[in-house]
């Protein structure tokens, strides 16, 4: 009896369900957060310096590219922080079952996405 088993997985082919996608993304913008560590701080060191150098850091801020990068920093300190509070509750076996694990991955999605744009437009 010979199996059947795919020689290679078609990784397009393959549909990873919501709870996979907020899992993976926790850990994206985990190491995106970390990476970002050295930036912010140059940023936040610059700008208590001086007065002086308060105005040339909120210059550079005011580029559309740094915003924007600035909004990538909060959705992955937000989208973590909401997928962590969902991560915590599971190890305490809250929410396994399969409809609530689905329902509490959409959510930290859609509260990590509106906080975004809510925080950003307030700040932008």
């Amino acid at each position: 009896m010979e199996k059947t088993r795919p020689k290679h997985l078609d990784l397009p082919k393959i549909r990873l369900p919501i709870p996979g996608i907020v899992s993976i993304l926790h850990r994206v913008s985990g190491a995106f957060m970390f990476l970002a560590i050295p930036v912010v701080f140059w940023l936040l060191a610059g700008s208590l310096s001086s007065e002086a150098e308060f105005d040339a850091y909120r210059g550079f801020v005011a580029y559309p590219i740094v915003k924007l990068a600035l909004l990538g920093l909060l959705w992955a300190y937000l989208h973590h922080a909401c997928a962590g509070i969902r991560f915590l509750l599971l190890d305490v076996h809250k929410g396994l079952e399969l409809s609530t694990a689905r329902a509490t991955a959409k959510a930290v999605m859609v509260v990590s996405l509106v906080l975004t744009a809510v925080i950003g437009g307030v700040l932008w």
